[in-house]
């Protein structure tokens, strides 16, 4: 079995818990990493990656709440997790 339906099943099986904690643990990561965008100030490209960021992480907590098929927010919550840590690291680097 791969890593990716490893993690699926588990967060299916537990949907109500992990979708609890996917919840708290997106939004901070996406705190993080708009704050680490603002950091380098407020110019069209940092407005971009900050909407981005944000739209990421309303479409996950939306999916949640919409009570939309477990598949669709865990692929969500794949997206806004690697699209948070890409912003912090770029914009880490750039510091």
């Amino acid at each position: 079995m791969t890593l990716y339906q490893t993690t699926f099943d588990i967060f299916n099986r537990n949907y109500m818990g992990s979708a609890a904690m996917a919840v708290i643990g997106q939004s901070c990561l996406g705190g993080a990493a708009a704050m680490y965008v603002l950091a380098n100030g407020t110019s069209i490209p940092q407005m971009i990656q900050l909407t981005i960021i944000v739209l990421a992480c309303i479409f996950v907590n939306t999916s949640i709440l919409a009570q939309m098929k477990h598949k669709v927010v865990f692929n969500l919550l794949i997206l806004s997790s690697i699209l948070s840590v890409l912003f912090i690291l770029l914009n880490t680097t750039v510091l």
